[in-house]
């Protein structure tokens, strides 16, 4: 059960949340727009699962142990978290995202549908953004394309993704990611970045 997350003044701030089923491209898509937009405060997720290769420790997340993480949740040092595929915990840090709307940046989480709930709880003044497939083939073809899960560990992401997809009419707008760019330029007029 994931605890109830930590309210933010988010008063004249802009935060938005995108999530999206597995493979659809959320990752690309938001280091696209935050190469055109360096503005933007991308969160740093904290996560229990182990470093893919070329991620970093404090750049792509904070990898933390099971104990770690559970510390960190004792001290409310998460705004939202959850349980992911079944397996890894992970969470959005809340102090960086209080300093960063606080200056007056905008912030961006990209966290799974269980995190956008919970952020939607407390802060349903927050953007919610869901980037979608073109197509459940082209889903499991990217999944697939990225040959970094076993048989098993796919299996069990694409029923999540059955699932998340369902849950599209909970989000203020959906994006279909059909091609990066126009996703990219869809996404920060969404964000009022353009």
């Amino acid at each position: 059960m994931c605890q109830t997350p930590i309210p933010i003044d988010t008063q004249s701030h802009s935060l938005t949340v995108i999530s999206g089923p597995t493979a659809v491209g959320k990752g690309t898509v938001v280091r696209e727009l935050i190469k055109r937009h360096p503005q933007v405060y991308l969160s740093i997720s904290g996560t229990t699962r182990s470093p893919r290769p070329g991620e970093e420790d404090g750049v792509h997340y904070h990898f933390l142990s099971d104990e770690e993480f559970s510390q960190r949740i004792q001290a409310g040092d998460f705004l939202e978290w959850a349980r992911v595929h079944g397996q890894h915990r992970y969470g959005t840090l809340v102090q960086p995202i209080r300093e960063v709307l606080a200056a007056g940046r905008p912030a961006l989480l990209e966290i799974d549908l269980d995190g956008a709930r919970q952020v939607k709880k407390t802060m349903p003044e927050a953007q919610f953004i869901f980037l979608a497939p073109p197509s459940w083939d082209e889903l499991v073809n990217r999944l697939e394309g990225r040959g970094t899960e076993s048989a098993d560990e796919m299996t069990r992401r694409l029923a999540t993704a059955r699932e998340e997809l369902a849950a599209q009419e909970e989000f203020d707008v959906v994006i279909v990611n059909d091609e990066v760019n126009r996703t990219v330029e869809e996404l920060a007029s969404v964000m009022h970045l353009t």
